[in-house]
């Protein structure tokens, strides 16, 4: 790893409230903060996944005996940003036995008869679990804002209700690793164009995907105060450039690593296992 690495990553990814124009702007998509090149990052991610499982299987043997502690990765960003990428990444370096994904879509019916943030809360991890988000309740005040999907004045209201049910959570226990995946209009074209020339990606084509781009401008803008208005303290956004499938890869491996050391999710205590007479018991069987 660089020395330049050894910084906390979450310091350096963390949204500058200071820089939200450009924060989500052309620039910055294709940096690799941390770490110099993919073979070095591929190095530390490889080190890196062992410590990463230990923890999260720490955390979920935490929640059995009892703890009520959790965390959400959280992934947001236009599409074909990486979201489904990075998921596949994070559940190959941890047990997923104690996994939890969730992938938001259109909302169903009875989704829609409930608050917006109903089908969020439904789908929190149980104590112990790593939750993975693709998306998120942040549909709700981006595609939401850019399609009309709603008035104006109802998804305005959403930005303080969010903040306040994620402050909510965060008391009862969950850690949210909110990422935004930030990557540029011309790799977003690139990957689209890719996945039209492979057949073996034609499952993931959504011609809807195509005409969204249209509206890349309003939806810079729908992101724009999504990070200016819900990157708390208690739950802030961390901003990761994405148009290197490898550094998103790097930097949300180092994400989660960091949340969970910080975390320190101990091996509960069984004060009322007989271990050395259950032992003694087995090797005279």
């Amino acid at each position: 790893m660089d020395k330049t690495a050894r910084m906390d990553v979450r310091k350096r990814l963390r949204l500058d409230p200071a820089a939200i124009s450009v924060t989500v702007g052309e620039k910055g998509t294709d940096a690799t903060p941390g770490v110099k090149g993919r073979k070095q990052a591929a190095k530390d991610v490889a080190k890196l996944g062992p410590k990463l499982a230990d923890l999260q299987e720490r955390l979920y043997a935490e929640g059995k005996a009892g703890g009520t502690r959790r965390v959400v990765l959280l992934l947001q960003g236009m599409d074909a940003s990486g979201k489904d990428g990075a998921v596949k990444h994070v559940v190959g370096l941890v047990n997923p036995t104690g996994v939890k994904i969730t992938s938001f879509g259109k909302p169903t019916g009875l989704e829609r008869r409930h608050d917006f943030l109903w089908r969020i809360a439904r789908a929190l991890p149980a104590p112990g679990y790593l939750g993975v988000f693709n998306r998120s309740q942040y549909e709700d005040v981006l595609i939401v804002r850019v399609h009309n999907l709603v008035p104006p004045a109802e998804w305005k209201k959403r930005y303080a209700l969010i903040n306040a049910w994620e402050a909510e959570q965060v008391a009862a226990g969950v850690t949210f690793v909110k990422v935004f995946l930030h990557i540029s209009q011309a790799e977003q074209r690139k990957r689209l164009l890719a996945r039209l020339a492979d057949v073996r990606k034609h499952w993931k084509v959504n011609p809807g995907d195509i005409d969204e781009r249209v509206m890349w401008e309003k939806y810079r803008e729908a992101y724009a105060a999504v990070l200016e208005r819900c990157s708390t303290d208690a739950a802030p956004w961390y901003v990761v450039p994405a148009d290197h499938k490898w550094y998103r890869n790097w930097a949300i491996s180092h994400l989660l690593t960091e949340t969970l050391q910080e975390l320190d999710p101990q091996w509960p205590a069984r004060p009322e296992l007989d271990i050395t007479g259950m032992t003694r018991a087995l090797k005279e069987s």
